[in-house]
């Protein structure tokens, strides 16, 4: 994209995503989904949560269609409970509520559609909680929410209990120690037991918590053939993981089961907000710069005059620019997670990101003139 593009018929969003959406059904979506239905078959009480957001959702529809059919398989199973969350995955609870309530009753929508199922388990963007979020989540009436289970709100404490926020929501935390040593360590060079075993995970936790306990698993769905490759052996590990863990009497629950299983007592508080993202845990990979910061006051700025238009096409693209993606190209982050940035970005560089959003941006405003003027 260009200037000179500019006031055209202009896609901001298609080049590009067919390949990458192939690859990775190919490399992970197929392989994985086929995993789980055969665990179904030899594991009849194995149970699990998918979050899973609308822009995928379309495009599996456009490029990979036979992906859906499979998840809509396993729901008929009841294997699977699928979670609410906004259907642009965008970061819309820190910058307009309304739009955040819009996106989430059109997830909501979808996942009965698609499903019939009707979120019941809320998890935002990037797993971004604030005390504020989690009162709009309440007050959507979803029963519980997900949450990192970040050790500067802990402080201490176990993520394997079930918390509550002030006003009173259930919340169920990620141990992210655990699910980060499938979703970055598995095959990692460093480790001295490289590539982790399903014998090792599981007394991992069985030597580590209760039975009471509940060790919260979350990743990428794209851990499994697309960030750790079929070659480290991830598939088996997680054929054997689960079919060990159950053996010996593990339990796999949903999200809303586990939330189920005990009464939250202590509380969850945080009014800045926590995600699952890099070392610190905030925002910063969002909008830890200058590029971030201005793109995401443009984008949100423009909100009223895009509903205003009534026009369908601005407000699809302008949903679409507000996915967390985006800004997340543009960080600019160094070291260890500064490596993790440039593996999931399409550009050479934040800079070029940041170049590439704001024509969409520049684009975006001359279609509302445009419209204006008509």
């Amino acid at each position: 994209m260009s200037v000179f593009d500019l006031g055209g018929e202009l896609d901001y969003f298609g080049r590009g995503n067919e390949a990458i959406m192939k690859k990775v059904a190919n490399k992970s979506y197929r392989p994985m989904l086929a995993l789980l239905t055969k665990l179904a078959d030899e594991e009849p009480e194995f149970r699990y949560s998918f979050s899973i957001t609308g822009v995928a959702v379309e495009q599996m529809k456009q490029y990979a269609p036979d992906i859906l059919e499979s998840l809509s398989n396993l729901a008929k199973r009841k294997k699977v409970e699928f979670l609410g969350e906004t259907y642009y995955h965008s970061l819309s609870a820190l910058y307009s509520p309304a739009e955040f309530l819009t996106q989430v009753w059109k997830h909501k929508n979808l996942m009965g559609e698609l499903f019939e199922q009707t979120p019941t388990v809320f998890r935002n963007t990037e797993l971004i909680y604030t005390n504020r979020i989690a009162k709009m989540v309440l007050d959507m009436g979803f029963v519980g929410m997900l949450v990192e289970g970040a050790d500067k709100v802990l402080l201490g404490r176990e993520p394997t209990r079930v918390y509550r926020s002030p006003d009173g929501l259930p919340l169920l935390l990620k141990h992210y120690r655990l699910s980060d040593d499938i979703a970055f360590r598995f095959s990692e060079s460093a480790r001295s037991q490289r590539p982790l075993t399903a014998e090792t995970f599981c007394h991992w936790i069985s030597a580590s918590f209760s039975e009471r306990e509940t060790v919260n698993l979350f990743m990428d769905f794209e851990t499994f053939g697309e960030h750790q490759w079929q070659e480290t052996g991830i598939f088996e590990f997680f054929h054997h993981f689960v079919r060990r863990f159950m053996a010996t009497g593990g339990q796999f629950v949903t999200v809303s089961e586990a939330l189920g299983k005990d009464k939250p007592v202590e509380l969850y508080d945080s009014e800045s907000p926590v995600s699952w993202a890099d070392v610190d845990r905030d925002m910063t990979a969002w909008n830890g710069n200058k590029l971030q910061s201005d793109g995401l006051k443009k984008i949100y700025s423009l909100e009223s005059k895009i509903l205003n238009s009534g026009d369908e096409s601005l407000i699809s693209d302008w949903r679409n620019l507000q996915t967390s993606d985006h800004f997340y190209y543009m960080c600019t982050k160094w070291a260890n997670d500064g490596d993790v940035h440039a593996y999931f970005s399409p550009y050479q560089s934040p800079h070029i990101a940041y170049g590439n959003f704001s024509l969409a941006l520049a684009d975006l405003n001359l279609r509302i003139k445009e419209k204006r003027n008509g």
